[in-house]
């Protein structure tokens, strides 16, 4: 593909190497890393590293971003997949990959998770479905433009005007990449939020289905398929990942990693641990190294 004129992606590779402070969402630790300031939800990482990667694992987010140099190699759908400098990683929410450089050279990438509320949120059709984007290594000059704009300040947040711009020409490259979409009605909208703000004010608590349909006014049945269309996962699984970043925050303020699960609704810390490596493809214990370091 072809650098944007203004050169943000020459800079993001002129950039210097993280220090390795910080940890990267979803993946397993790097020779660097560095997690930028979040922003309404939205992580921002660059890593740099060598060798195998990362185990397989899945979030619930969107993950895109930019390769910088190297190749970036990773397993999607069934198959193996590269990237090289300048092309753009799509990855859909709640489908499993894993990664690694691809040569002995290895690989620096530039990483954001947005999570798919905001790309409803932002699209031309928010009454359709999440857009989905088969072939997740893409050349697009105009997304390419918005994620090197989004990732080139990664000690700062981007301010509400740049933001909403940003979401906007992100998901409408999205758009442009993705097949036709589903139209969701209002009705399942409203019942999918009530679910989620539901769920996440009460992540540490078992919810049951019963508790889901009183609120919702859906069987469970027709909620859990209205939930993937509009949020690409499950309540459980969406219960899950919001018990995750309650455990991580936790965590990451000195709490011990059993309590911190407990604290966070898992029944034990040999579940939590299971949920947090398929999540984030790294053992509880390996983020704290990270974080400490």
């Amino acid at each position: 593909m072809q650098h944007s004129g203004n050169g943000l992606l020459d800079r993001l590779a002129g950039l210097p190497v993280p220090d390795g402070e910080g940890l990267e969402r979803s993946c397993r630790p790097a020779d660097a890393i560095r997690s930028g300031i979040d922003t309404h939800g939205i992580e921002r990482i660059e890593a740099q590293f060598s060798g195998n990667g990362f185990a397989p694992h899945r979030h619930d987010t969107y993950a895109l971003g930019l390769t910088i140099s190297g190749v970036q190699a990773f397993s999607y759908r069934g198959e193996t997949r590269f990237s090289l400098p300048g092309n753009i990683i799509v990855l859909h929410p709640d489908e499993v990959h894993d990664g690694a450089a691809g040569t002995d050279d290895g690989l620096r990438y530039r990483m954001m998770y947005i999570p798919p509320e905001l790309i409803r949120d932002a699209s031309d059709e928010p009454s359709a479905t999440l857009p989905f984007v088969s072939t997740p290594v893409l050349s697009d000059s105009r997304l390419a433009r918005a994620l090197a704009e989004a990732l080139a300040d990664l000690d700062h947040a981007p301010d509400g005007l740049v933001l909403s711009d940003l979401l906007t020409r992100i998901a409408d490259g999205l758009g442009r990449h993705a097949g036709s979409r589903q139209t969701v009605s209002a009705k399942a909208e409203r019942a999918v939020a009530r679910a989620c703000a539901y769920l996440r004010e009460n992540c540490a608590e078992q919810v049951s289905s019963e508790e889901l349909e009183t609120l919702t006014d859906l069987n469970r049945y027709s909620l859990a398929r209205q939930f993937r269309l509009v949020t690409g996962t499950s309540p459980h699984r969406y219960l899950t990942m919001r018990r995750l970043e309650r455990a991580k925050g936790l965590m990451s303020s000195g709490m011990p990693i059993a309590e911190a699960a407990y604290d966070a609704g898992f029944a034990d810390q040999s579940h939590f641990t299971r949920h947090f490596k398929n999540c984030y493809g790294m053992t509880p214990g390996h983020w704290l190294t990270l974080l400490r370091a």
